[in-house]
């Protein structure tokens, strides 16, 4: 071991929890073996009664700070919802700290995750484009995937387990207030080669700028590629999403999806940095398309060639479609 590994946490560390007490326990035992001096804690309140034993158990797990700590906490009294939490937590803590790592309760860390990120959260502290650092490298599944460096740059990139300053969060807008004049110049295409992803987004930004979904991810990945930003991404897989099961948010519920519980690795210190700051085009295309799930589900594909190809039949059947399901 050496002294990246050794030294201290000081960097800021979150966890963002809701009613989840057997994930949130697995997670917050990793953060206590890290040690941070500084613990955040975001949690959301119950929907309903029955829900509200839950949450004040996940809120006594991870009020057991047993180590030298400052701990601060944000609890919601209510159900604010997936959005309005991340984006009331996350204002929150940038109110208080200039940077932070930053943990779901189903996001579960290697301990190399921590220094990891504490080390290139100095080394691009000031430097604008890079605007997160990542633990989760959905990459490491592809067998033509290959970096002999410790990490590479990339345009997309998943927020299961990650880090970033006050400088880039006040950057994101959940509302997505400019998406129409972005849809209308086709702004998507500039930054996503693959047609079919770009499709992807629209229509995912359509409804959440309609308000139709209750997220936040989405429009964190917009405010990087409306700043040319670039993510840090490792080599090695950090992180493990535990979380697909009947108890995931939104529709995150197969176990076996191929984005959950990619195998943990840990990451060697000294970290061997690359000599420019360039996107790795290929690891973006291969999660673009297999995390989206486009190369996955054959409706999707074929939602958009239709679209691509045919734009007045997919209109009218997009038209019917909206009918059916208002009248329903």
């Amino acid at each position: 071991m050496n002294y990246s590994e050794n030294k201290k946490l000081t960097t800021p560390v979150v966890i963002v929890v809701f009613n989840r007490p057997e994930k949130t326990r697995l997670v917050f035992e990793e953060i206590r073996k890290a040690e941070p001096e500084k613990f955040f804690i975001i949690a959301d309140g119950p929907r309903n009664n029955e829900e509200a034993s839950k949450c004040q158990e996940v809120r006594n797990i991870v009020e057991k700070v047993d180590w030298p700590c400052q701990v601060f906490k944000n609890y919601a009294e209510h159900n604010l919802g997936c959005k309005q939490r991340f984006a009331t937590g996350l204002d929150w803590l940038f109110q208080n700290t200039e940077e932070a790592i930053i943990l779901e309760d189903d996001c579960l860390p290697n301990q190399s995750f921590f220094p990891f990120c504490q080390e290139l959260l100095e080394r691009f502290r000031n430097n604008p484009q890079i605007m997160q650092i990542s633990g989760y490298n959905f990459s490491a599944i592809d067998k033509k995937f290959h970096c002999s460096d410790s990490y590479y740059f990339s345009n997309f990139s998943p927020i299961i387990g990650w880090a970033t300053w006050r400088r880039a969060w006040r950057l994101c807008d959940l509302d997505v207030k400019n998406w129409p004049e972005l849809k209308k110049n086709n702004f998507l295409a500039s930054v996503i080669d693959d047609p079919a992803v770009a499709n992807h987004y629209t229509n995912l930004f359509d409804r959440y700028y309609a308000q139709q979904i209750d997220g936040w991810d989405a429009q964190w990945y917009l405010a990087r590629w409306l700043n040319n930003g670039l993510s840090v991404i490792p080599s090695k897989n950090l992180i493990s999403n535990i979380g697909f099961d009947r108890d995931a948010y939104h529709n995150a519920q197969d176990p076996n999806d191929i984005r959950a519980k990619l195998p943990l690795q840990s990451i060697n210190f000294p970290l061997v940095h690359p000599r420019g700051i360039k996107a790795n085009k290929g690891a973006a295309g291969f999660a673009y398309k297999y995390y989206t799930g486009i190369n996955q589900f054959f409706g999707q594909r074929l939602r958009w060639f239709i679209k691509y190809h045919f734009p007045i039949i997919h209109r009218r059947l997009k038209k019917f479609r909206d009918k059916f399901l208002h009248k329903s």
